[in-house]
């Protein structure tokens, strides 16, 4: 277009020329070059504002464009809310398999094979509450989902182990329902509570940057129908300073005069007779302390931790404590650690029905050591073992001090 324009210019310009030549004056054609300078100028700018235009068609956005748009976001719009939903919720688990081999004096060794299989689905319900229902293998004991193997292959059962709602709107926290214990224990020290324990009642509290705080309500039973509604209450304050971590607390759970709360049992407790039967001999006013420390040696981790329980309202008996240490941490694949700690429990010293179940076969009155060890296969994947070494009824109270070994080979997987 420029060039055919420019060539019309130049010929129109050039038979003027020719034929004013003979017939204008100098002036006159000094004029007439002045014309078609400006008529060039003319012509160049005319052609820029055409490519400009040209440009602008090719950009523009049509109708239909425009429609294509809204319908690609309505689209988008129909598949983010039929996916929100699994964005909302999460699963997790982990699966176990266990062989064990326990010795106690006066009784025949025992060898079984077990399993524990959890799961839970864990949903945001709103941007700040929290919603989880969980499920796990093994019977109504409250300190095991452990369901040994046998039977010629009988179904084995699978309960309820979660069930509960958490709102934190900031550092603050408050839920209730069947629940994963909220209290600080030093590397999972089973002194006061079981690993598989899930408390059930209301809980709330603090998780701040140095501090943190735990209160809760825990029911023994809470149908007074059944003659027995008690609650633990609980509270734990403590602080983490570096690489250290303190804790103290106090446990109230009132049960002198109760009859056996679980499988008639009182699991090393004592006991005296009642009206109609034998019943809890103390309330268990615990003060707990707790702590650890975490460090490096060259690229493993070690951790150093204390725990420690005394029962106000009993006579004698009334002290429990565990001193370990853990090097190491199996955690990413050919990653190991080690373990070692030692624990004494008098048999009052803390409500014993709650109490880890595999130290000197659980409850309360034992003492010895625990060794363990793990390697990680791969991530999410460990074989160890554990071998706990020590006495039952150590002091000679209600039983004879009895030797008790245990060993335990646990293969693990989390997802």
């Amino acid at each position: 277009m420029k060039k055919l324009l420019s060539l019309a210019v130049a010929s129109v310009a050039f038979s003027a020329a020719v034929n004013a030549n003979a017939h204008v004056s100098e002036a006159e054609w000094a004029q007439f070059k002045s014309q078609f300078a400006v008529m060039s100028e003319r012509v160049n700018a005319l052609e820029k504002e055409n490519e400009a235009l040209r440009g602008m068609r090719e950009s523009m956005v049509t109708v239909e464009d425009i429609e294509q748009t809204y319908s690609d976001m309505e689209k988008l719009k129909s598949h983010a809310k039929a996916t929100s939903w699994s964005e909302r919720i999460k699963w997790k688990g982990d699966f176990r398999y266990r062989y064990e081999d326990i010795s106690e004096d006066g009784k025949d060794d025992r060898e079984r094979h077990r399993i524990r299989a959890r799961t839970a689905l864990i949903a945001q319900a709103t941007d700040n509450v929290e919603i989880g229902l969980g499920f796990a293998t093994g019977g109504d004991d409250p300190v095991s989902t452990n369901q040994t193997l046998g039977g010629g292959g009988s179904t084995k059962d699978i309960r309820l182990d979660l069930a509960y709602f958490k709102w934190k709107p900031n550092e603050f926290f408050l839920g209730g329902g069947k629940y994963v214990n909220p209290y600080y224990k030093p590397y999972k020290s089973g002194l006061i509570w079981d690993g598989d324990l899930r408390p059930e009642g209301l809980f709330v509290g603090y998780a701040g940057d140095k501090l943190f705080a735990n209160a809760t309500y825990i029911h023994l039973n809470s149908d007074s129908k059944d003659g027995v509604d008690e609650a633990i209450w609980g509270l734990q304050a403590g602080t983490n300073i570096g690489p250290v971590t303190l804790a103290a607390g106090y446990l109230d759970v009132p049960t002198k005069g109760l009859p056996p709360i679980y499988d008639g049992a009182f699991f090393g407790n004592s006991s005296e007779a009642g009206i109609d039967g034998d019943v809890y001999a103390y309330d268990y006013e615990l003060i707990t302390l707790g702590a650890d420390a975490s460090f490096n040696i060259g690229d493993l981790p070690l951790g150093l931790y204390l725990d420690y329980v005394q029962n106000q309202d009993a006579d004698d008996n009334d002290q429990g404590y565990i001193i370990g240490a853990k090097l190491g941490s199996a955690r990413k694949q050919g990653s190991w650690q080690l373990q070692y700690q030692y624990q004494e429990l008098e048999a009052d010293a803390t409500f014993a029905l709650v109490t880890d179940s595999d130290f000197m076969g659980g409850g309360t009155d034992g003492k010895g050591h625990k060794i363990g060890a793990a390697y990680a296969l791969q991530s999410n994947w460990t074989l160890g073992f554990t071998y706990f070494d020590g006495e039952k009824c150590f002091d000679d109270i209600k039983c004879e001090a009895r030797d008790y070994d245990r060993l335990m080979v646990d293969t693990k997987f989390k997802y």
